[in-house]
């Protein structure tokens, strides 16, 4: 399993983790009482590269992220003063939100996941994902335009 999620490019401090990952898998699986894989070490190889391709997915989610804030900081704002407005005006906005349209904002604009990822860590379904979102991006546009910070 180590050396798969090596392969797989995971620095070697995570290695621990995902070893731990593939294990817990094997557990669920286990706990779920479904039949046990036929060749065990095989079903590791491939759940450990599975997690190898998630971490680079995330890696690479955080990164785009970055340049998104970063991108917007400049092109926006690039003398400074208007950026720490406009972020202050937002976090208040945010703090406004009902809890469950503020928790849809910070998994799709700051922690960057899908709508389709967000809807399963919430149990909801996509829709009701979608909606809290049009509901909470107009609010803090509203927000935003009354305070006219845009």
């Amino acid at each position: 399993m180590r050396a798969v999620l090596a392969l797989g490019g995971v620095p070697q401090a995570d290695l621990p983790d995902g070893v731990q990952q593939v294990r817990l898998r094997l557990l669920e699986r286990a706990a779920s009482g479904r039949e046990a894989p036929r060749d065990v070490s095989a079903w590791a190889a491939v759940v450990a590269s599975n997690l190898a391709m998630d971490w680079h997915r995330a890696k690479r989610r955080q990164e785009r992220l970055g340049e998104r804030l970063a991108a917007l900081r400049q092109t926006e704002h690039p003398s400074g003063e208007d950026s720490s407005v406009l972020s202050v005006a937002v976090a208040q906005g945010l703090d406004e939100l009902p809890d469950a349209q503020r928790q849809v904002v910070v998994l799709r604009f700051y922690a960057d996941l899908p709508v389709r990822s967000i809807a399963e860590q919430l149990g909801v379904p996509e829709g009701t994902v979608k909606s809290r979102l049009h509901t909470a991006v107009r609010a803090l546009r509203a927000r935003l335009h009354e305070d006219e910070v845009v």
